[in-house]
């Protein structure tokens, strides 16, 4: 297979295309594990939440083999979440221009090897959740279910990225689980607050589909918004930087965190100020940019948990 044969549109050049074997980059490309972003993403909260969770416990800082497991379920759960999402989007994704060139539309992968394969993620996801104690694993089982009917909230509803936060926010209650063996009021905080961060950048890259989507029917809040888009950033911004300060408040997080969390608040402000809407590119510059503004809160629970034990 050459270099240049089955690449995807928007993920073109990278280590998938040039450096793995041939059979594996269809699969590989499924997974978006050429693109992190995506596995960054869903990390965060998960990580947010080990951190939050060391700080009532009087830690020097989160639990690293928690940190671990959490950063391996869900580079695989995502790839399970993208193959899902593009079996039950292959007619879909054949008529986008973005997205026809995927592996399953473009005929590289079958769906019955597609479903193989998300049985397979699935069962590497299971192994890591079962490292957990068991409410953490009944915790992190409820989850299947919004993972499971998220792809279909864009044909329905103007608000699939409400759906996308439910699902790639639940590692805010899953730290704080696997820490306690329950979920109190700063998990539930911080889970909402990472819903409205999800509503936030969601509908930043939902801004680069906004003509495809409406010629296929799709739904999102960034067709929603239209022209008030940048409000309704602010509006969500501003929102989860609240929630997010009342779970660390009600954790007992200090100084340390309330700087963290203005700079992260800072950083989401700048995304909206920058952002160009009609402008793809920037709209994906800034999509990515939520990892950096996500490392920002989580470093700032770290060092807010040192300085508590240390003084």
């Amino acid at each position: 297979m050459s270099q240049t044969a089955g690449r995807v549109a928007d993920a073109t050049g990278n280590w998938v295309d040039t450096v793995a074997p041939g059979w594996m980059r269809p699969y590989l490309r499924m997974t978006r594990l050429d693109r992190p972003i995506g596995w960054w993403l869903l990390l965060l909260p998960c990580w947010w939440s080990v951190a939050l969770a060391a700080i009532p416990l009087g830690a020097w800082g989160p639990n690293l083999w928690h940190l671990f497991l959490m950063l391996v379920g869900a580079i695989v759960m995502r790839g399970a979440g993208c193959t899902w999402n593009d079996l039950v989007d292959r007619d879909i994704d054949g008529r986008v221009e973005r997205t026809r060139s995927r592996p399953i539309p473009s005929g590289q992968i079958t769906a019955k090897a597609a479903v193989v394969f998300l049985i397979a993620q699935a069962l590497v996801g299971l192994i890591v959740l079962l490292q957990f104690n068991t409410f953490a694993i009944g915790t992190g089982i409820a989850s299947l279910g919004v993972v499971a009917i998220y792809p279909f909230m864009k044909r329905i509803t103007y608000w699939p990225q409400i759906f996308l936060g439910l699902a790639f926010s639940w590692g805010a209650l899953m730290g704080w689980a696997g820490a306690f063996g329950r979920l109190d009021a700063p998990a539930f905080l911080l889970y909402a607050g990472s819903i409205a961060w999800v509503i936030h950048y969601d509908t930043i890259y939902a801004c680069q589909d906004r003509e495809d989507d409406a010629l296929v029917g799709l739904k999102s809040t960034a067709l929603l918004f239209g022209e008030q888009t940048k409000p309704a950033l602010a509006i969500f911004s501003a929102l989860a930087v609240v929630l997010i300060g009342a779970a660390g408040w009600f954790a007992g997080a200090g100084i340390v965190f309330a700087l963290g969390l203005a700079a992260f608040a800072a950083h989401l402000m700048w995304q909206i100020v920058r952002i160009e809407i009609g402008n793809p590119d920037s709209c994906l510059r800034m999509f990515r940019a939520n990892r950096d503004a996500g490392l920002i809160l989580f470093a700032a629970l770290i060092l807010d948990a040192v300085v508590k034990r240390a003084f």
